[in-house]
């Protein structure tokens, strides 16, 4: 029956890419066997309760193979009707052109982007052994299931696989198992072009478990798959040989991998799988197959339900908490756990950051993050909350040591996965090597929480390498993103609250590194709508208004006092949040910002994005060039971020005497 399938899964894949003139046949008749071992007689899973908590995880890693993951969902049961299939690549189809996290029911992650389908498999199978380890019990197994994914040379190529797999094998995530769908081609021909590295050793040097086997030897993959789920120490890699383009006379050619067939090619390959011609045809046989494997699956799941029913009776605290994590619930008393700050001390928002992350965590147990080796600097260790290691999956804060990229896809995992909330941390700079995994947060809305450190040129000596000028308008250009600048250590406080009361997306949090005034004037409320007037002239009658966020929020403050002194009035708003201020209500951002009152932005970053707030004929004190290495008094004397160079600029801008 799996060489049916197989076929099966060929003549499909072969039909859907060639009506959509668009598409990637090459990869999926290459794993079709690998595919259909997988759905039919390994994967557990309920296509009828298709987000059952204890199914096993399957991540299409080589994303653009799209077409065999739609193929599998409609053949098992999910979702996933024959017309879909017919409007693969089609404008609001089911079937894109990638895969993307749940628009169906069964599609765990948005894959595409290579190599992170298989960092998040990392993710998720390190979720796995959290949450077994805070819920099981002596005879209540209730999470239990494992982390399959395919991945091609393309996957393995990037690095962001090797920082993740490095990782996975340190943790000895022995629920994790990977088929290296190793087919020698790439998309410019062989791989022998610019991939000659022996793979199998340098996973084998990760720590994994590592077999060969043939990739259309059904019984190979079976006894593979045996010895991964033998080894439970280590995460396994299949690395199956396999011929891309399988069965079609362009099998073995790179010309297979990213274009359809063609109608000839189709009918060959048809005729030597022995399908029929007839378009988009799958037997009957292979039909009741699945029917009946359907309500096997059915029975797996219903008898996990009932052992989570008898768990949930004999430990009901333990069944409201897990459905408190499941359902991303905050405790009712959350906000009574956050510190409050005096004004008129002083501290860095990073330092402030540190105890507001002890002080929830106290609080939430989901709670789980860690650093890219640099918590002593972002203050995000949580002590005496433990640390995540290999066979030690009880504690709080990973290790996810100097791998940034990896960091931010295994956190997407783990988030995808359910039962944590995350986060995530390191210099601001570094921003730019997790661009791509916080973009897919975004894109799958999940609420990922990213606490960035040394948020400007303020961190001085280190330089430009490490003084983020652009990275502040990088992050707010992201859909969906929302990035956080707090200007005192209330504000860090709120920030956080408000990054774990977001449940549809991620959320950075950008704090200093020098030590920032608490202030008087800020407002809770204000700070849920983004932006908030923090400082307004004594008879409300201001000639102008300061738009400020982070650290530039104090020197607006400063700015607007030395203005008074020569009668001039400054309306000073806090922004820490734009795209959440500029989402408001006209009338709100008018009250706020005033209809007809001079506008200056000060941010120690580009400039650019701040002309909507300000317009054309506002003024944007910004961070144009890169910074310099000095002492971070010195550099605010040469970049004018004082409140007398704030001031001369306004004047000069504005020509006032």
């Amino acid at each position: 029956m799996i060489t049916n399938i197989a076929n099966t899964i060929r003549g499909l894949v072969a039909d859907i890419v060639e009506k959509a003139k668009s598409g990637h046949p090459g990869m999926p008749l290459g794993t079709a066997e690998i595919s259909a071992v997988l759905y039919s007689e390994v994967l557990k899973h309920d296509p009828t309760v298709p987000d059952w908590p204890d199914r096993d995880r399957f991540v299409l890693s080589a994303g653009h193979g799209s077409a065999l993951l739609y193929t599998l969902l409609h053949l098992t049961g999910y979702q996933m009707p024959m017309e879909e299939l017919k409007r693969f690549r089609q404008l609001g189809s089911k079937t894109p052109g990638h895969p993307e996290f749940w628009d169906v029911p069964g599609i765990e992650t948005t894959t595409g982007p290579l190599g992170q389908g298989l960092s998040n498999a990392v993710g998720m199978a390190l979720a796995e052994r959290m949450l077994a380890t805070r819920f099981n019990r002596p005879d209540y197994e209730i999470v239990d299931h494992y982390t399959y994914a395919i991945a091609g040379d393309g996957c393995l190529m990037e690095g962001v696989t090797s920082e993740a797999s490095s990782l996975a094998g340190d943790l000895g995530l022995g629920k994790l198992i990977v088929f290296y769908d190793d087919n020698e081609i790439s998309i410019e021909g062989s791989t022998d072009l610019a991939f000659k590295e022996d793979v199998l050793q340098r996973y084998e040097a990760y720590g994994w478990q590592v077999l060969s086997i043939d990739g259309h030897d059904q019984e190979e993959i079976l006894k593979a798959l045996e010895d991964a789920k033998a080894d439970t120490s280590r995460p396994t890699l299949i690395a199956a040989k396999t011929k891309i383009g399988k069965g079609s006379p362009l099998e073995g050619s790179a010309k297979s991998h990213g274009a359809p067939l063609g109608k000839e090619n189709i009918v060959a390959l048809k005729k030597a799988l022995g399908l029929p011609e007839d378009e988009f045809y799958v037997p009957d046989k292979v039909y009741k197959h699945f029917e009946q494997k359907r309500s096997e699956w059915a029975d797996t799941r219903k008898s996990w339900e009932n052992k989570f029913k008898a768990w949930s009776e004999k430990y009901p605290e333990l069944r409201t908490e897990w459905d408190r994590v499941m359902n991303r619930e905050l405790p009712s008393d959350l906000k009574s756990a956050l510190p409050k700050f005096e004004v008129g001390s002083a501290l860095a928002t990073r330092n402030a950051g540190g105890k507001v992350l002890t002080a929830l965590s106290s609080k939430l147990p989901e709670l789980v993050g860690g650093s890219a080796d640099l918590s002593p600097s972002t203050k995000t260790y949580v002590e005496g909350a433990g640390d995540i290691g290999n066979g030690n999956f009880e504690g709080k804060n990973f290790h996810f040591g100097v791998r940034e990229h990896a960091m931010g896809s295994i956190l997407n995992g783990l988030s995808i996965h359910g039962g944590f909330r995350v986060y995530g941390s390191t210099f601001f700079v570094f921003s730019d090597y997790m661009r791509p995994p916080i973009r897919l947060a975004s894109l799958m809305h999940q609420p990922v929480i990213y606490v960035f450190t040394h948020d400007s040129f303020y961190v001085g000596e280190d330089g430009p390498t490490h003084q983020p000028v652009e990275h502040i308008e990088a992050l707010r250009i992201i859909p969906g993103m929302r990035t956080i600048r707090p200007a005192d250590a209330n504000e860090t406080a709120w920030a956080w609250m408000s990054a774990l009361e977001r449940t549809t997306g991620p959320t950075a949090i950008l704090l200093t590194r020098q030590n920032l005034p608490t202030l008087s004037g800020t407002d809770l409320e204000g700070f849920r709508r983004g932006g908030y007037i923090i400082s307004e002239p004594e008879d409300g009658k201001a000639d102008l208004v300061i738009i400020a966020t982070g650290s530039e929020v104090s020197l607006a403050l400063a700015a607007a006092e030395k203005l008074a002194a020569e009668n001039k009035n400054a309306r000073v708003v806090s922004m820490p949040c734009r795209e959440l201020f500029m989402a408001q209500d006209p009338s709100y951002i008018n009250k706020v910002l005033g209809t007809d009152l001079p506008r200056v932005a000060i941010e120690a970053g580009v400039s650019s994005g701040w002309y909507q707030i300000t317009g054309t004929s506002g003024l944007v004190i910004g961070l144009d060039e890169f910074g310099k290495s000095g002492p971070f008094k010195d550099l605010t004397e040469l970049f004018g971020f004082t409140p007398e160079a704030v001031v001369n600029k306004i004047k000069s801008f504005y020509q006032w005497s």
